[in-house]
Parts: C-alpha cells; structure tokens; sequence
C-alpha cells in the first residue's frame, strides 16, 4: 500500500504530457533493454520474501520525544514487520542518540535519522506516515495537531491533553484532516478490561449504577503554581529548553523538570487525576457508552486529591473517583450493578467478579469482541492496521476528547472547590464563568500560531 492510498486527504497531480519524438523514444527504449540485459540481485525483504513487508506496504514510522515511556512503546512496535522507524526528534541530545542506537541495532543499519527541533522534523519528513508523540502532558496535545497538519496519522500518549479547548482541537484537527488517531489508553486493548466492558454491553451486570476509576495515589489535585530556582541553562544542542517547554510559559532551567519533576506542576501536569484518570475515566465511559459526551455533575470534596469526587453522567450512572481501596494494582475499575460486578486493574490473572459463573465465557467474550470489532488485543497494532485500512482505532479523538474533558472538569472542579455542572454540547459550564475561563490557556509564542 503507497502513502498516497493512505492519505485520503491527498490529490493527484497532474501534469502535462511532453512529446517525445521518435529519436528520444528509441534512446529510452535501448536503454531498458540494455538494463533487461543485466543481472541483478533484489533483496528478498524488497520482494517481500522471508516474512518480510515488501517497501510499499510498510508504515514508515517517526517518534516525537521518546524518553522512558516512548521507549516502552516503541518496544512494543519495532516488532510489527510492516514498520519502519525511521528518525525521531527530541529536545535533548541523550534522547535522540538513544533511540538512534536502539532503532539501528533492531535494523542492523545506522539509517535513523535524529532532529532537535519538531517544526524542522516535520517539514523535513514528508515520508514519514505515522508518529509516536510520547512527550510530556504539555506537548500531547500540540504535536498531535502540527503532526496531524503535516499529514502524518498520530500515536500520543496519555493524558493527551491540557485543556477541554485543546481535546476540541485534536478532534477537530483529525476530523478536518481525516488523520487516523490513537491515544494510548492501552487497557482498552487488554483481555481483562475488554472482558469487563463487554459484561456490561452484554447486559450480564443488569442495570449499571456506579462505575469506580482509579486515580494517581501520589500528588495532588490542585496542583503547585510556583516554580523551581533557576540554574544554567545547557548547550542548545545538548538540551533545548525552548524546545523542552513548547506552549508553556517561560520558567527558568532547572534539570529536575527534565528528569519527570515536572509532574504535580500547574504549567505542565494534569494532577492525579489525569494521570491515572486519562485511562480509568476512558475505560469507564467506553464501558457505559458514554464515548461521545462527558459528565455533567461534579460533586466537590474537601480534601487535596479528589477522592470520593462523584461525576455524574447524562443516563445517571454515577462515577466515584478513588485512589486505593476498590482494586489491587494500578489503574483500577470497577462496574457495579443490579445483578453483579466486576473489578480489575493491572497484574490481575482474571478480573474478579461477584460471582464465578460470570468469568465462564471469558474466552469466548473476548474472541467474540475482537471477531465484531475486528480490534486485536494489542493497542499498536489496532492502530497501524487502522493506518491501513482507514477505519476508526478504539482510543480515536472522540474517545480521548471526551473522557479528558471529564478529566478537566473533575480538577476545575477541585480548583474551584464548588460544585460543577457542565453542558457536554455546548462544552460550557453552566453559570459558572469563574470555571469557563479555565476550559483554555494562553500558549506562549511563537507556540499560539
């Protein structure tokens, strides 16, 4: 498959036909026959031989800011045979050389190439397909629009945006630009969490009353607006600061940011909410089908975290917010209703259920999920075969956009310390403009174009 039958936003080009006379006709002809004449040796990879993916169905991959997590992900995708990872941009030198040397010793070459800037990596790269954006929160959102302007289908990490006006911009965006979009909620590509959603599509839990989502038990809710002390700022090459904080507003260099202590920051954090919550709060609205709004109440609680927050949806299903307690492992939930409930979380052999006869079928549900999707139990490949084929992933920007905006409400909420009601259509709190004015933030130039 050619970039051009994936790209349905691109059109032919045409051009006009030059004569060519008999004289030129012959030279060109003589000239193939004479090349028909020689033996030549094609790669059997280029042929498709050997297992091999044959160059034009391949996805030519690149990766935007690819630190610990990315790392985690691209092992996840230098594997598929019909990939081909081939440069990534990062603000810090160390990075950039890192996943050189580890893309060139999966491919036995030193073909990876290596940029410092993502608006010089974008426009250089016109062949690369798809992305992997696993920045920091504060970048998600931005990458995932430049790249998706740029023609390239996106893989971002979570959470995948900032604000509610930054989730309305990724859909729009991938809308307008008909992009393939993949956030990485990867549980919904999990067998036990699948399994759990589809017990309540499936009707096995009766009427569905309370959903619990699990939240970062580290943080807090409302988080510092300070800053750290300054030091001296590194070498451009080295470190690019300007490049580090993208939309953010200016702060001085301190390598604690760089290092991850930019969590539980105003600028850059979406709190313990967001952290957890970008997957939980997804999980909970595909489970209740509840992918294309968000909640519209949000009951205050007086404490720093958010704990016992309850989130109301438009059908009444009410969603509890919880750091511990509910689940053993990270990123718990837990769907209770009149006939039963099911609770799962990482590292869980099999979700526990109220009772035994509803884990019987478990393999049968998932198989059966999968066959009417036709989503495999594997996030990355659900999105290069949605690459392919055009067809909506299972963590699409309406999921992401509309499970974040719950995300952001719930802080707003917090920050407030009052009750919220929200209009999901409108995407507007109600009489309330004290939390309107928190739905954007100013970007800093020449990030706000």
């Amino acid at each position: 498959m050619s970039r051009m039958s994936r790209t349905q936003s691109a059109r032919p080009e045409f051009r006009p036909v030059s004569r060519m006379n008999r004289r030129r006709f012959l030279c060109r002809a003589s000239a193939v026959g004479a090349a028909m004449l020689v033996p030549r040796v094609v790669p059997a990879s280029a042929l498709g031989r050997e297992n091999q993916t044959p160059p034009s169905e391949r996805i030519v991959l690149g990766g935007i800011g690819i630190g610990a997590r990315g790392s985690g992900v691209l092992g996840w995708m230098l594997p598929e045979k019909d990939i081909q990872f081939v440069a990534v941009c990062d603000a810090r030198k160390t990075q950039r050389e890192s996943v050189k040397a580890k893309v060139d010793g999966h491919y036995g070459n030193r073909d990876c190439a290596t940029y410092r800037d993502i608006r010089e990596f974008l426009a250089a790269r016109a062949d690369i397909d798809a992305v992997l954006i696993a920045t920091g929160d504060r970048w998600h959102a931005l990458a995932s629009v430049m790249s998706m302007c740029a023609g390239k289908d996106v893989y971002v990490e979570k959470p995948s945006s900032m604000t509610i006006a930054e989730g309305r911009e990724v859909l729009a965006t991938a809308r307008r630009y008909e992009r393939v979009y993949q956030t990485g909620t990867q549980r919904l590509s999990e067998a036990n969490f699948t399994f759990a959603n589809e017990l309540l599509r499936l009707g096995r839990l009766g009427k569905v009353q309370t959903v619990r989502a699990h939240i970062a038990p580290w943080d807090a809710a409302r988080m510092r607006t300070d800053y750290l002390p300054a030091e001296q700022e590194p070498d451009r090459n080295e470190m690019d600061w300007d490049q580090w904080l993208g939309p953010c507003p200016w702060r001085p260099y301190n390598a604690t940011y760089v290092q991850g202590g930019w969590r539980g920051h105003f600028d850059f954090h979406t709190s313990c909410i967001g952290e957890w919550g970008a997957h939980t709060i997804a999980q909970c609205q595909v489970a209740i089908d509840a992918v294309n709004t968000s909640a519209v109440e949000y009951q205050y609680v007086d404490n720093a975290t958010g704990e016992g927050m309850v989130a109301s949806f438009p059908d009444g299903v009410k969603m509890i917010l919880h750091r511990e307690g509910w689940w053993h492992g990270a990123c718990g939930v837990r769907y209770e209703g009149s006939e039963g409930w099911v609770s799962v979380a990482d590292g869980y052999e099999r979700p526990e259920v109220s009772s035994p006869a509803l884990l019987a079928d478990f393999a049968k549900i998932v198989a059966d999920y999968s066959a009417r999707t036709e989503r495999p139990m594997s996030h990355v490949r659900n999105f290069f075969d949605c690459v392919k084929s055009r067809r909506s992933t299972v963590a699409n920007a309406d999921v992401m956009h509309h499970s974040m905006t719950t995300v952001h409400a719930a802080n707003i909420c917090m920050w407030l310390q009052r009750d919220m009601r929200f209009d999901p259509q409108r995407q507007v709190f109600l009489d309330d403009e004290a939390a309107n004015r928190l739905l954007a933030r100013a970007r800093r130039e020449p990030w706000n174009a």
